[in-house]
């Protein structure tokens, strides 16, 4: 795989993983999660916090996916807490069509 291949993989698997808690109701797309406080009738919301704790996860695994793909392809550089930052912001940017569609987007 060579390396342009494997940074839109990695884009497109960050998209992905940035959105997710925020497009479904189940844990990590797959465990259902536990009966919380709902009316009679309403669907199950997580809760924010879980969903603030799904993204920090899913981050560090694409962190990890990203990491073995650039460990395949060559060398590993050395990173420091700035690229951390960055990268911690870039996907809480492409968290954000996720999150407005959960929260902002007014159902009719």
């Amino acid at each position: 795989m060579d390396s342009s291949l494997a940074a839109l993989l990695v884009i497109a698997l960050a998209l992905a993983g940035a959105n997710l808690p925020f497009v479904n109701e189940r844990l990590f797309g797959f465990v259902p999660v536990p009966a919380g406080k709902a009316a009679a009738g309403e669907p199950r919301n997580k809760a924010f916090a879980l969903r603030l704790l799904e993204l920090v996860v899913l981050y560090f695994v694409v962190g990890l996916v990203a990491k073995l793909l650039e460990s395949r392809i060559g060398s590993v550089f050395v990173q420091t807490w700035e690229f951390y930052a960055v990268t911690g912001c870039m996907f809480l940017v492409l968290a954000f069509p996720g999150f407005v569609m959960r929260y902002m987007h007014k159902r009719r």
